[in-house]
């Protein structure tokens, strides 16, 4: 999946090796490189018929995964069915359409930031919906991220959301963070007993089940007559912006521990604004600089480690 990852529980066994940073820090360049390759495959077709084939990829190499590192899937109950199809629907299918719709009109670094929200929107709704208690730090650090992604998406004006001028992109990819928010609330309710990688399989596949109901309601092609560059933004998406990273990133969480690993997630954007400039011209303004600097201040906030625990 993206950033937000379900992670591993585990608290880490001994000093971490300088590779394990490394990978940190892969893990954060692939998941800043999926805003570029969503903008070049998005260019090409359909929302739909990108999301599908992302996730064609990915489904391929989890479940090569999945028998790799964990010798197979385990059966489901029924409460498990409910859990991945919710899932399906939410983090893969809800997710991925929505990210493909705002990279259509949204430029890759822009949509980083946005989507940068995600562990501020995932505390809130905890808060709102199942009665989490947020202390004076987390709402701090959620209050100084939404001003930071109000800057960004009201470029340079946070009072343009009111005043009406947020566009139909950044509303999209707002979407994002809602559905991975939800993603993830669901997963710690209803998933429990399997591994973050089975979780991620079956949820996997579930969406694109729903992926491939949504091209052919869409009347969208299922396989695009894209080009070549378009066809390696779309394996890159799969192969490496959801599986690779996402066994790289379960490994950082089980050698560093579930308070260190994510700190590493602030790269992120800062990785996508660089690629986006690099690769595609993207203009980098002043709104961007300052905002994602209040939503990585803020997202930090939420999750530095507390001094002395």
């Amino acid at each position: 999946m993206r950033a937000g990852h379900l992670t591993l529980d585990a608290m880490p066994a001994a000093p971490a090796p300088w590779p394990v940073y490394l990978k940190l820090v892969g893990v954060a360049a692939i998941w800043g490189g999926t805003f570029v390759a969503g903008r070049i495959a998005a260019a090409e077709m359909a929302a739909t018929t990108a999301a599908l084939w992302r996730y064609v990829f990915a489904s391929g190499v989890l479940l090569a995964a999945a028998f790799a590192l964990e010798r197979g899937l385990p059966r489901l109950t029924g409460r498990q069915w409910l859990g991945v199809t919710l899932l399906g629907a939410t983090g893969v299918a809800a997710y991925n359409l929505f990210f493909m719709w705002g990279l259509k009109s949204v430029p890759a670094g822009r949509a980083a930031l946005i989507v940068a929200l995600n562990p501020a929107a995932t505390l809130a709704g905890a808060a709102l919906f199942f009665g989490d208690r947020l202390d004076a730090r987390k709402l701090a650090g959620i209050a100084v991220a939404l001003l930071g992604a109000a800057i960004v998406i009201g470029r340079g004006d946070p009072l343009a959301l009111v005043a009406g001028g947020l566009g139909a992109g950044e509303l999209t990819i707002l979407g994002c963070v809602a559905s991975w928010a939800a993603f993830t609330l669901i997963a710690k309710r209803l998933m429990a007993g399997l591994s973050p990688l089975a979780i991620t399989v079956y949820a996997s596949l579930t969406g694109t089940l729903m992926l491939a109901a949504a091209t052919l309601v869409d009347g969208a092609p299922l396989v695009p007559g894209a080009s070549l560059p378009a066809w390696a933004a779309l394996a890159f998406l799969g192969a490496f912006g959801t599986a690779v990273a996402f066994v790289w990133y379960n490994d950082g969480v089980h050698r560093l521990g579930t308070a260190r690993a994510p700190v590493f997630i602030n790269l992120v954007p800062v990785f996508a604004v660089a690629l986006g400039a690099l690769l595609l011209g993207e203009r980098v303004d002043a709104s961007m600089l300052a905002g994602g600097a209040l939503v990585l201040a803020g997202v930090y906030t939420l999750n530095a480690p507390r001094r002395g625990g």
